[in-house]
């Protein structure tokens, strides 16, 4: 098991953006070996810049995926793309950003992957 590391990455008391995302922080995904936390530094400015959407293609081998969780009503999905921009915070896949090194907060709204041949894969 590897040690947590923490980083500071925002100030405590920094005004959000509450209008523009769902998530209201950016934490470290579970399976990453550094921790991110908020802490007041004593530093501040008005307001953040508005988070921008990224959004990069990735080509998969299937396009039909599985699930055996029991939280989740159905055992199979098809998704045309990881991530959204709707920020329900109740979302069953926010988690899947972590297998990637993303946080399942702000990283699941911002940082989208999309498939552009999802319609040939289910083909």
């Amino acid at each position: 098991m590897t040690r947590a590391t923490t980083l500071s990455f925002r100030p405590a008391k920094l005004p959000t953006r509450e209008k523009d995302r769902g998530a209201r922080s950016n934490d470290s995904g579970r399976y990453e070996s550094e921790k991110r936390e908020e802490v007041d530094d004593g530093w501040h400015e008005d307001m953040p810049e508005p988070v921008k959407t990224s959004v990069t293609l990735e080509t998969p081998r299937k396009i039909v995926t599985f699930n055996k969780s029991p939280y989740v009503g159905f055992d199979r999905s098809i998704n045309p793309y990881r991530g959204c921009e709707h920020g329900c915070v109740y979302c069953f896949a926010r988690p899947t950003h972590a297998y990637m090194g993303l946080s399942p907060g702000l990283d699941f709204e911002t940082k989208l992957f999309a498939k552009p041949d999802a319609a040939k894969l289910l083909e």
